[in-house]
């Protein structure tokens, strides 16, 4: 016999619990508990091994055929998804209100309509008056786009069996609402019942889906997390308001790779492709100034060449030093501060440190450890990095300066914007007329710096 039951769920996280308290036990989070109905609770005791129908196995040496695949016309769009959209996979992308997710959809929405595929655009949180005059001030007032305003998500798919669609926008799936579901839209189980149906219509229909998703104020997606499992493809969209850049990343690409990312430009027109990233990040760089050290990123196949910047301050005896990041993992600050000071005979305990990815830019490439180094070594003796280098390189805890990958890929970029010199890990070759000067330890680097024999 089946029964229901009421439960909480957590709409952050989506932990379910049968009674109600003021703070989740799984992610702490405070008053995110909403009652909801239960998923009907089957008590009856039978053998699921009988009754059902046989499936069809195959092997795995059976003939099959790489996914087709829709360019956007956006090289940097394309390029973060691994070579375009795929007919009938699902696409989950995120971000900072403001940041430019509907801006950048519709003008793929837009061109993918110009060139004849069958596109429908609907609106969770607009009117279609407004994204209409959004259209035309991206100059894609007369791009054959169908338009809508809806939530239901029985009435949009009632409206997309009517009509074959190529490619479909839903902005956002967190406004979506299922009536079979007995809650408010927004809530952990409209968000993960309306994404199931959906993503049910992309792989019947062959239509490929995105989703826009709302992110909580630490970054991350909202609603549960079963949802990036549910859809094949999970882009975020980095960058601050603020910045004219931005930066398309893949979290999660079941046709491609992760290690992509597109670069975009916010101006007047929409946001525009930034074709050589490095030269926008370097923009108005100050040259001999003490604590500004260029480090080649490796984003994917992309070298991206960006500036590390960092201020040392001596305090007073007794006073509590600081420690503020922004762009890379104060985890990883802590670790080369400890290394330069137990290895190096830097006394950086004392001083307030203050380190800085220039242009909003966040760095995840271990190589990045060097530069760092290189940067606060620079900082506190007031020493500035000669302008035509480039530092890179992984430190362990015993000083040591560790080989870092496609070192002739990075070579090779600074040597396109002019730089001549690379300092990073012993045994790197010459590459594009840039010379080289390797490292074994950090102490090597730090002499140098210092002028010690």
């Amino acid at each position: 016999m089946a029964k229901a039951k009421r439960q909480y769920i957590c709409q952050n996280c989506g932990s379910a619990t049968y009674r109600w308290q003021g703070q989740c036990a799984d992610c702490g989070e405070w008053n995110t508990l909403v009652e909801e109905a239960g998923e009907t609770v089957f008590s009856a005791k039978h053998d699921l091994s009988k009754g059902g129908r046989t499936i069809a196995l195959e092997t795995l040496n059976a003939d099959s055929k790489m996914p087709e695949r829709m360019l956007c016309g956006i090289a940097e769009f394309d390029r973060a998804l691994g070579g375009g959209f795929v007919a009938g996979s699902a696409t989950l992308i995120g971000g900072d209100p403001g940041i430019g997710k509907s801006t950048l959809l519709l003008q793929a929405a837009g061109r993918l309509a110009q060139a004849g595929k069958s596109v429908v655009y609907i609106s969770g949180e607009e009117a279609t008056a407004q994204v209409r005059l959004r259209a035309q001030r991206l100059g894609l007032g007369n791009a054959p786009v169908a338009l809508a305003s809806a939530t239901s998500v029985r009435d949009i798919l009632a409206t997309l069996d009517r009509q074959t669609a190529d490619f479909v926008v839903i902005d956002s799936i967190q406004t979506m609402h299922s009536d079979l579901i007995d809650s408010a839209p927004g809530t952990v189980s409209q968000v993960r019942a309306s994404a199931q149906e959906l993503i049910r219509y992309a792989k019947d229909s062959d239509a490929a889906i995105v989703l826009v998703g709302h992110v909580t104020k630490d970054g991350t997606i909202a609603g549960p997390r079963v949802l990036e499992h549910m859809v094949d493809t999970v882009l975020a969209f980095e960058g601050e308001r603020s910045h004219q850049y931005r930066i398309l990343r893949a979290v999660k690409n079941r046709f491609g790779g992760t290690d992509e990312i597109g670069v975009f430009a916010m101006g007047e027109e929409g946001l525009g492709e930034v074709s050589n990233p490095s030269s926008l990040f370097l923009t108005d760089r100050s040259r001999d100034v003490p604590g500004s050290v260029v480090f080649p990123a490796l984003e994917g196949t992309r070298p991206v060449l960006v500036e590390v910047q960092a201020l040392t301050v001596r305090l007073a005896s007794g006073a509590t030093p600081r420690r503020a990041v922004v762009g890379w993992d104060s985890g990883r600050l802590a670790m080369v501060l400890a290394v330069l000071e137990a290895r190096c005979g830097l006394q950086m305990g004392a001083a307030e440190v203050y380190l800085n990815i220039a242009g909003g830019y966040r760095l995840t490439d271990p190589a990045a450890d060097m530069a760092v180094a290189a940067a606060l070594i620079s900082a506190f003796s007031e020493r500035p990095v000669p302008a035509d280098a480039i530092v890179f390189g992984e430190l362990s805890l015993s000083g040591e300066v560790r080989q870092v990958s496609h070192d002739g890929l990075r070579l090779r970029e600074a040597a396109k914007l002019g730089f001549s010199s690379g300092w990073g890990p012993k045994g790197m070759k010459p590459v594009g007329g840039i010379s080289v000067t390797g490292f074994e330890r950090l102490g090597e680097l730090v002499d140098l710096m210092l002028g010690r024999d």
